[in-house]
């Protein structure tokens, strides 16, 4: 039996699954990831972008650092592509439980995924530092420099940088969607950040799946690996 019929007959017998995704879930939409060949952690700035995207970078240099959100973070022209719509679909038919994902662009829930855990954040949700007033996406992406309130307070995106705390909310609420799953198919990510990689460890069903162009370190533990580009192989499997 081939991969994806195996994969398609794992999905027939699960009622509660849960998918795990990372940048490679949205690089079919045209979103850069981050440790490919091509990806940001490879490209050449002025300071590592791991430090660019740190919070006392961000409190230190706010200028350089909405330069770099805005130019590498911000895509809002990406559309979901075939991974982000099969996972709304196999939802709305009552397989899928919940999506987890360390992506923050909001795909998944522009293709109508409802019950969606954003592990590092979401580049919808800005609000200001002193009056806590909300932000549009839009509105980050047209200030010029540092955005600011009316109050004078500068404006935050809702992402988890470097040297923050994931919000315990979310974490609480995908352990425990991982930790119910009958079935668990992770795409899209090298599972190379912690604590977000972790988190796999609380899954204990036997319908581990693994989709990723690349072999990761959690391939051994998996009941099926297909290697291909997420996209491609979510796109064959039947509902």
């Amino acid at each position: 039996m081939d991969s994806i019929s195996t994969l398609n007959r794992m999905i027939a017998e699960s009622s509660s699954i849960v998918f795990f995704g990372g940048a490679g879930v949205s690089t079919e939409s045209g979103i850069p990831d981050y440790r490919s060949v091509d990806g940001l952690y490879n490209q050449k700035f002025r300071y590592p972008p791991e430090t660019m995207l740190s919070r006392s970078f961000f409190d230190s240099h706010p200028e350089e650092f909405f330069d770099f959100y805005r130019t590498k973070m911000l895509c809002l022209t990406a559309k979901p592509n075939a991974a982000h719509l099969k996972l709304a679909q196999l939802e709305q038919a009552g397989k899928l439980s919940a999506v987890v994902t360390q992506n923050i662009d909001g795909l998944h829930q522009q293709a109508g995924s409802k019950t969606v855990y954003e592990l590092h954040g979401s580049v919808h949700r800005n609000r200001c530092m002193r009056c806590g007033a909300s932000f549009t996406a839009e509105f980050m992406q047209q200030s010029d420099g540092v955005p600011r309130c009316e109050c004078g307070g500068i404006v935050k995106p809702d992402v988890v940088l470097y040297e923050e705390s994931l919000d315990g909310e979310v974490i609480s609420g995908a352990v425990s969607a991982i930790s119910r799953a009958d079935m668990l198919i992770i795409g899209g990510t090298s599972l190379a950040v912690y604590p977000a990689a972790g988190f796999v460890n609380y899954y204990s069903g036997s319908r581990l799946v693994m989709i990723n162009l690349e072999p990761t370190p959690y391939d051994h533990n998996a009941d099926l690996v297909i290697n291909g580009r997420i996209g491609e192989v979510m796109e064959q499997v039947e509902i």
